[in-house]
C-alpha cells in the first residue's frame, strides 16, 4: 500500500472510530428535550439512549461471524451505512416508537462497525505499525468522547432533533471507505457440515485452549464498568463542589477523554520499554489513585485530578485489550473473538449504573467512588498475583 493510500485508509478507520464507542453520548445532553419532544416518561425517553447498546451486544457475535466469513470491508462499509440511516432519523422523526426502531437499526450498525475496525486494524497491519494503530484508534474513540457531545449539545440549543444530524456524517465516512479501504484477504473461513452444536462446541473450545481470551474480556468489561462509573456518577459529585452547568460538567469529562488520547497516542513507545501486563498494571494503578481522589477532593481544581488519571489509564487498557485479541485468536475466528470484546464492553456500560447505583443507595456520592477504588485495588492485586505465578512457574521449568 503507498503512503498516501496508507494515511487515506487510517483516517477513514479512525474517523469512524471516533462515532462508534459515544453513540449514545452525542444526544446525551439533550435527553431531557427528547423527553418532551416526543412526550414520554424519563425511562422512555432513557432507551433511546440505552437501545442501541442492547443491540450491539447482541449483534456484535452475529457481525464478528460474518467478518470472519466474508472478511472485515464489506461488513464495515455496510455498518457505516446502517449507522448514518438510523442514527440521522432522528432529525425527521417525532413520534417515540420511530425513534426507537431506529436506534435498533443504530445499534446493528455499530456493531458492524465496531468489529470490522478491529479486524481491519489487525490485518492492515502488523508488529509495532499494529500496535500504533490500535493506541490511535483508542485516541479516536477518546477523542470522540471529548468531541461529539459537545457538538451534540450545541446543536440541541437550536431543536431537539438537531444532533442526530451528527449520525449522518456516518454516510459520507462509508462513500469514503468504498474507495480508500483495500480488500484484506481476510475471511473465507469454509463451510462446514458440523451442526450448529458442535460448530458451538468447536468454537467455544477456543476458550478451554487459551483462558487468557476470556480474562482479556474481563478486563475490558471492568474498564467500561469504571469508565461509566465516571460517566454517570461524576457529575454528582462536581455538583457538590458548585458545578452544575452542563457546559462546565462536559468539561470534566471531555479532559478524561483527552487524557486517554494522550496516553494512547503514546502507546506504542511506551512498549518499547514496557510489556503489555506492566502497562495494565500501571493503568490500575493510576485509577487506584485518581478514583481514590475523587472520594476526597474538595475544590473544582483538584477535581479534575480524577478524571486526568483515570483517562491516563484508559488509555493504556483499551489498546492493550485488543491487542492481547489480535495475538491470542486464531487467524480464522478474529472477527467472533475480537466481537465479544466489544460486547464485553457495552455489558460494563449497562452494568455500571445498576452496581453502583445500589452503592449510592446505601452510601452517599463518594461511596460511588469508594467502592470503585476497592475494585480497581482488587483487580491489581488479581493481576499482580496472576503474573507472579506465571514468573515463578517460568522460573521452575527453567
Amino acid at each position: 500500500m503507498s503512503g498516501d493510500r496508507h494515511r487515506g485508509t487510517l483516517a477513514v478507520i479512525l474517523a469512524s472510530a471516533t462515532l462508534t464507542v459515544m453513540a449514545g453520548a452525542i444526544i446525551g445532553p439533550v435527553v431531557r428535550q427528547i423527553q418532551l419532544g416526543v412526550g414520554v416518561s424519563e425511562s422512555l425517553a432513557g432507551l433511546i439512549i440505552t437501545t442501541h447498546g442492547a443491540l450491539i451486544v447482541v449483534v456484535s457475535p452475529i457481525a464478528g461471524t460474518i467478518v470472519d466469513r466474508v472478511g472485515p470491508r464489506r461488513p464495515y462499509v455496510f455498518g457505516l451505512f446502517l449507522y448514518g440511516i438510523g442514527g440521522g432519523a432522528g432529525v425527521f422523526v417525532d413520534s417515540f416508537v420511530p425513534l426507537l426502531l431506529s436506534r435498533v437499526v443504530l445499534g446493528v450498525g455499530v456493531a458492524f462497525v465496531y468489529t470490522g475496525i478491529t479486524v481491519l486494524l489487525y490485518t492492515l497491519y502488523e508488529g509495532q505499525r499494529m500496535d500504533r494503530a490500535l493506541g490511535l484508534r483508542s485516541s479516536a474513540n477518546s477523542a470522540g468522547a471529548a468531541v461529539w457531545p459537545l457538538v451534540g449539545g450545541a446543536l440541541g440549543t437550536l431543536s431537539w432533533q438537531a444532533p442526530f444530524a451528527v449520525y449522518l456524517v456516518a454516510i459520507p465516512l462509508g462513500l469514503a471507505a468504498i474507495a480508500a479501504i483495500p480488500e484484506t484477504g481476510h475471511g473465507g473461513r469454509p463451510d462446514d457440515d458440523r451442526s450448529r452444536l458442535e460448530r458451538l462446541q468447536a468454537f467455544f473450545g477456543v476458550f478451554r485452549r487459551v483462558p487468557s481470551i476470556p480474562a482479556v474480556y474481563l478486563l475490558y468489561f471492568g474498564a467500561n464498568l469504571l469508565l461509566y462509573a465516571i460517566v454517570v456518577f461524576y457529575p454528582q459529585l462536581l455538583a457538590e463542589l458548585g458545578v452544575t452547568s452542563t457546559g462546565l460538567v462536559g468539561l470534566y469529562l471531555a479532559v478524561n477523554g483527552a487524557a486517554g488520547g494522550v496516553s494512547a497516542v503514546l502507546y506504542d513507545r511506551l512498549l518499547g520499554a514496557l510489556d503489555r501486563h506492566a502497562l495494565v498494571l500501571g493503568a490500575f494503578a493510576l485509577w487506584i489513585g485518581g478514583l481514590g481522589a475523587a472520594v476526597v477532593v474538595s475544590t473544582r481544581l483538584t477535581a479534575f485530578v480524577p478524571v486526568v488519571m483515570f483517562g491516563l489509564g484508559l488509555g493504556l487498557v483499551f489498546p492493550s485489550s485488543f491487542a492481547w485479541i489480535e495475538s491470542l485468536a486464531p487467524p480464522d475466528r478474529q472477527g467472533s473473538l475480537s466481537s465479544y470484546l466489544a460486547s464485553a464492553g457495552y455489558l460494563g456500560q449497562f452494568a455500571a449504573p445498576v452496581v453502583f447505583g445500589a452503592v449510592l443507595g446505601v452510601a452517599e456520592i463518594r461511596g460511588v467512588f469508594a467502592a470503585a477504588t476497592l475494585a480497581a485495588l482488587a483487580a491489581f492485586a488479581a493481576l499482580g498475583l496472576a503474573l507472579a505465578r506465571r514468573g515463578r512457574s517460568a522460573a521452575g521449568a527453567a
